[in-house]
């Protein structure tokens, strides 16, 4: 459906004039609501990155975009996933037929179909993704683009007054360590992309699985990179 664009500002205007709020989850949770409310989409969630650069579930508008973010997370692929590599809008018009994808339509929730991602950042880099779907397939247009552009903006927002503050919660926490090494990370994910000439998504996902399976941090195995002692 059409979005109403005054509906859409007067929304962004009151969630920025809430009170100020500490705990990252409960202030992204509103932003999920919000989307949810106004847009239109069948579910609307927030995925945020931890210190060991995975992408877990904060919030969700139902049980449907819940099942979205756990698939992407379990499966380490997907629109989400990419749009947080990439640090751009990722989309979809169906999820289930989507090549780049495989391992993905498995284990979906049958309502998810149509599905677009956009980056929450911080000092331009990604700490998250404001993640949409529809239940049926379809393009998503300028219009959706612009409205969630406008909603991930605002949860980086929230996100950089919540780490400003003294009251940090476990996931204001968690994501300043990311957000501390997230240059070494890009770095390491550049050389890497250079090396073995591969895209940024299959440098991340092989620079993650070699911290996991040597049990280390992906920040600490980028730095070794870099410094020409990892193996």
């Amino acid at each position: 459906m059409p979005i109403d664009t005054a509906a859409l500002d007067a929304s962004l205007d009151r969630l920025r004039k809430s009170p100020h709020e500490t705990d990252v989850a409960r202030a992204l949770r509103r932003i999920v609501d919000s989307v949810h409310e106004l847009l239109g989409y069948d579910g609307a969630g927030i995925m945020l990155i931890d210190e060991h650069e995975r992408l877990l579930y904060v919030a969700a508008s139902n049980e449907a975009g819940r099942s979205l973010e756990q698939a992407q997370a379990n499966a380490e692929q997907g629109p989400c996933h990419d749009t947080y590599v990439q640090g751009r809008m990722v989309s979809t018009k169906d999820v289930r037929a989507d090549a780049r994808w495989p391992q993905l339509a498995a284990v979906l929730d049958e309502r998810v179909r149509a599905v677009a991602g956009a980056p929450i950042l911080l000092g331009g880099s990604p700490v998250g993704t404001l993640n949409v779907f529809r239940s049926e397939p379809g393009e998503w247009d300028d219009a959706d683009v612009a409205a969630l552009r406008a909603y991930a903006d605002l949860a980086g927002e929230l996100v950089t007054a919540a780490l400003s503050s003294q009251e940090h919660s476990v996931t204001a926490a968690q994501l300043q360590y990311a957000l501390d090494y997230r240059v070494v990370i890009e770095r390491a994910i550049g050389y890497l992309m250079a090396t073995h000439r591969i895209d940024a998504v299959s440098a991340f996902n092989r620079l993650r699985r070699q911290a996991r399976d040597s049990r280390r941090r992906v920040a600490d195995l980028a730095a070794e990179i870099l410094d020409g002692t990892a193996p």
